[in-house]
């Protein structure tokens, strides 16, 4: 463990600058539940803030060029200065701020290469597959650099379309089973007759 730096000895959460001594990947519970579950032992430490979001401690500079959709990457940047709010090595549950893997000599830093495989892996599994490019979002109409494909329009005389939502309005998106059933036994229908 790096001997420069310990956990806030107050007995509150306190900001602590990132790109210090570490930097720290934030992932949505859905996504960092997964990643934690396929490192195990090999996790460092981690935080977990009062929403479920996930903190990985990493390398300073190690991870700045990721992109994965429902994580983010907090680092110092060269105008502003950023911070994660760290609890007392003490708090250990939550459902406040708190470490879910508690800080010490063999959980320090996250390896940031089986971290991003682990982050990766997490995302295609709950997020399907990765779109190129941006997309517009079915619901808010904004183009989304992280593109989550939520459905697949079937055509019922041609090529149906492919319906994208950004990563809050693909958990809200409701598929409607009526038309579902339409197109299906339309295809089914002109699959027979020819």
């Amino acid at each position: 463990m790096n001997p420069l730096w310990t956990p806030p000895r107050r007995n509150d959460v306190e900001m602590v600058e990132v790109g210090h001594h570490w930097d720290a990947v934030r992932a949505s519970k859905t996504i960092g539940e997964r990643a934690l579950e396929t490192l195990s032992d090999e996790t460092g430490a981690v935080i977990q803030d009062e929403h479920g979001s996930l903190y990985w401690l990493v390398a300073a500079g190690s991870a700045t060029s990721w992109h994965l959709r429902q994580v983010r990457v907090l680092a110092k940047l060269t105008d502003e200065s950023t911070y994660l709010g760290v609890p007392p090595a003490s708090w250990t549950t939550g459902p406040k701020t708190h470490w879910r893997v508690p800080l010490s000599a063999d959980h320090y830093l996250t390896d940031p290469y089986k971290l991003w495989g682990a982050l990766a892996e997490a995302d295609r599994a709950v997020l399907g597959p990765v779109p190129q490019g941006r997309q517009t979002c079915y619901r808010c109409e904004l183009p989304t650099d992280e593109p989550v494909i939520v459905d697949l329009e079937h055509g019922g005389s041609g090529a149906g379309r492919t319906v994208y939502a950004c990563p809050p309005h693909a958990r809200i998106y409701q598929r409607d089973p009526v038309t579902e059933a339409a197109a299906m036994r339309r295809a089914l229908d002109q699959g027979r007759s020819r």
